[in-house]
């Protein structure tokens, strides 16, 4: 476990140590879902219908203040398809002991620095962060190439499944976090859902920004972590009248779920890179997942479970 390690001394140090516990394990995936399917080829539309008017892709995102200081790196969390794959793990630079974490999923632009520079004001909350991987090291900078990435996952879901599966997997065992949650935007909402699927018993939270949302409620009904689902109202990929939809039938199930629509907010308003960034709406729905990580991801929360 991560409280094994003497934080004052280098990364390097615990970057090592990391790499070779993750070589010992013998980590497996916890299950699996169709609505992967399904979910990503929706999300190739409602996502390229969306961001295919953007003139460029998101650039870097702006350097945000943290709340304290981080330990970040490259690192690797698993093995798929006989590779090693590597996400940006972060952690706040003063742990003593195991925290919550966070599988933080991106979107269809890959694990770029917009990504990582969210990881980190999210670990700097108080959380272990695994920003995960699912393009093999690859970014996109144009709409073209980002289809192209997102349609190499549809097309082949077991292995980003099975990718997010080790991510779960590593944080649970290797970090030893004591509750995690998923959170993803857009392409990555669709997974933080998925993720929810795959680890029914497991899970503690999942949060999901502008994520294109199945309304199949025999999937659904599996579902037994809580959902804060963050969506715009001038997202043209994703109506209201779907998101209200997806409520309703979280509702007829008795889900455990909050979704918020913030007025005048689009496809990727939460991306301070993105040509939709709506600072407003962002903040909101910031300070929203703060609270709903506190509440589901807190010591209190197992207990009352």
């Amino acid at each position: 476990m991560l409280n094994r390690f003497n934080f004052e001394r280098s990364i390097g140090a615990v970057v090592l140590g990391m790499v070779l516990l993750v070589a010992g394990c013998d980590t497996g995936g916890s299950g699996s879902s169709s609505m992967q399917g399904r979910a990503e080829a929706d999300s190739v539309a409602a996502t390229a219908a969306q961001q295919a008017e953007q003139a460029t892709a998101v650039s870097d995102a702006a350097q945000i203040a943290l709340q304290q200081a981080v330990i970040s790196e490259r690192l690797p969390y698993g093995e798929v398809d006989d590779q090693l794959v590597y996400g940006h793990f972060v952690f706040p630079a003063d742990m003593v002991e195991p925290l919550p974490a966070v599988i933080v999923i991106h979107d269809w632009w890959g694990l770029n620095d917009s990504v990582r520079t969210r990881a980190d004001r999210l670990a700097a909350e108080g959380f272990i962060v695994l920003a995960v991987d699912l393009f093999a090291g690859e970014t996109a900078t144009s709409v073209g190439a980002a289809n192209q990435h997102m349609l190499r996952v549809v097309e082949n879901p077991e292995i980003a499944q099975e990718n997010i599966s080790k991510a779960y997997d590593f944080l649970n065992g290797v970090a030893g976090a004591p509750r995690i949650a998923s959170l993803g935007w857009g392409f990555g909402g669709s997974w933080a859902l998925n993720t929810a699927l795959l680890f029914v018993d497991d899970l503690d939270a999942a949060v999901l920004y502008y994520a294109p949302i199945s309304i199949d409620e025999e999937e659904l009904r599996t579902i037994n972590v809580p959902i804060l689902g963050h969506f715009g109202s001038s997202d043209k990929g994703i109506s209201v009248a779907t998101v209200r939809n997806f409520e309703d039938a979280l509702e007829r199930l008795r889900k455990n779920y909050d979704i918020r629509i913030y007025p005048g907010a689009g496809q990727g308003f939460a991306d301070p890179g993105g040509d939709s960034y709506n600072a407003k709406a962002e903040e909101q729905a910031w300070q929203a997942t703060l609270e709903f990580f506190s509440r589901n991801l807190s010591t209190a929360a197992a207990d009352v479970e």
